[in-house]
């Protein structure tokens, strides 16, 4: 299979998430002064946003790329679970939330001044214990992965997988020829005994093994061999992923126990909230559809490299897969969405760079509108396109993200309320906005 055509499966894959979900909630202000009380800085608030967090996250990514997804997990009975139910049916998830009365939903608050990460408050219980719970867990599990392609195991050590379950969890997996896929957390990788695939970050990896790697030494991969094949012997794992931050991510399976490496390719890291995440939702679909693992690690990669260019817990989205695997370098354009047009535009503000949104229907492109537009980037750093109106523009996409003056591309059907929201008012006043309609 070619990763091209592989890439639109993508979309009919049907995995099924189990982990530790949280609410995300980022805080949005300025800071202008130190508190006249103690050396603090004075936080004054503008508005917030909440996401799905954690093994939600995961979820979050799988749907922005377009797979359908289910999803198994723990949450309180308050505000903060119902609200993660919400998000999970707003964006099309299938859930089996267990629902405890006296354990309240993990939420993390961030307080965020301009491009300053502040500070982060954590309202978190360890799980109770899960055997109180097991009766109801093991009912909806069987059922969950039958009905599932993949299983992504999500393990933040927050209580859910404890050694009874994920040994449970992994043998139905087993049993029903179900690829297992584990983002593994702590020390001791006893519970993730058979699993198909563990995803360890190096950190993860040297206190799994015992050891300490220098990505950059001249016996790395040795020891790294080394140590993946202790750890897959020992536990009946098949395949080991160690994700390397800069240095990218490598590759070893138990049955050939050769080394494949995939490096990381140079680009603007601007918050790493959640790359792990996007990778595991990336190799899980890839590995579900039936892509090689060589090829599902490139696709994971370039996933991940697109999501530490955004701020907060982002995910990925399909357009902005196939258009980084195209490796057309020479253009700057990428495909996205409205949900990211605010990140944009502060890492922009971030950089010092400049900043000029083109909008228009850019129904039956001419040589004027593509003229105008390599004016515009003569003028400005960053150059936005937004495509307005309710036509199919796939054409259009593709044109302008083909077009070497264009670094975005955008489709905002009502751009005209979305340009007049509090929030993202606030946040283009230096921005130049150009209605390429107008202008023609």
């Amino acid at each position: 299979m070619s990763v091209m055509s592989g890439l639109e499966k993508l979309k009919s894959i049907n995995p099924l998430v189990i982990g530790d979900i949280m609410l995300d909630r980022f805080i949005y202000g300025k800071v202008e002064r130190i508190s006249p009380e103690a050396p603090v800085p004075i936080f004054r608030y503008d508005h917030e946003k909440e996401m799905l967090g954690g093994a939600g996250n995961v979820v979050a990514n799988i749907t922005s790329i377009g797979s359908k997804c289910d999803f198994l997990g723990v949450i309180g009975n308050d505000p903060e679970g119902r609200k993660i139910s919400n998000l999970l049916k707003e964006i099309g998830v299938h859930s089996h939330l267990l629902k405890l009365n006296d354990y309240p939903t993990i939420l993390k608050s961030r307080m965020i001044a301009g491009n300053n990460h502040l500070l982060r408050v954590d309202h978190e219980k360890r799980l109770p214990v899960m055997t109180e719970v097991l009766d109801r867990f093991s009912s909806i599990l069987l059922k969950a992965i039958k009905g599932a392609d993949v299983v992504l195991l999500s393990d933040y050590n927050k209580g859910i997988f404890t050694a009874e379950t994920t040994r449970m969890i992994i043998d139905i997996c087993r049993q029903l020829n179900k690829p297992v896929i584990v983002d593994p957390k702590g020390m001791d990788y006893s519970k993730y005994t058979g699993a198909t695939l563990i995803k360890p970050n190096l950190k993860e990896f040297g206190e799994a093994t015992g050891r300490k790697y220098n990505p950059a030494g001249s016996s790395f991969h040795d020891e790294v061999k080394a140590g993946a094949v202790q750890l897959m012997e020992k536990y009946d794992i098949a395949n080991l992923i160690v994700t390397l931050s800069e240095y990218g991510m490598l590759h070893i399976s138990r049955k050939d126990q050769v080394i494949t490496h995939i490096f990381t390719e140079a680009r603007e890291v601007y918050d790493v909230s959640g790359a792990g995440d996007t990778t595991l939702a990336t190799l899980g679909l890839a590995i579900g559809s039936g892509m090689k693992i060589k090829d599902a690690m490139r696709l994971a990669n370039k996933a991940s490299g697109i999501v530490v260019g955004k701020l907060g817990t982002a995910t990925v989205t399909f357009e902005e897969l196939c258009n980084a695997w195209s490796g057309d370098h020479s253009k700057n354009g990428s495909v996205t969405n409205e949900q990211n047009l605010q990140d944009i535009i502060a890492r922009a503000a971030g950089n010092h760079q400049s900043v000029t949104i083109v909008s228009g229907s850019f129904a039956g492109l001419t040589a004027e509108m593509i003229e105008k537009l390599s004016e515009l980037k003569q003028g400005c750093d960053k150059l936005l396109a937004v495509i307005t109106g309710s036509a199919e523009h796939s054409l259009a996409k593709a044109v302008l993200a083909s077009h070497v003056a264009v670094d975005y591309v955008v489709e905002i059907k009502d751009w005209d309320s979305f340009k007049a929201g509090s929030s993202f008012a606030a946040s283009v006043k230096d921005v130049n906005i150009v209605d390429l309609d107008l202008q023609a």
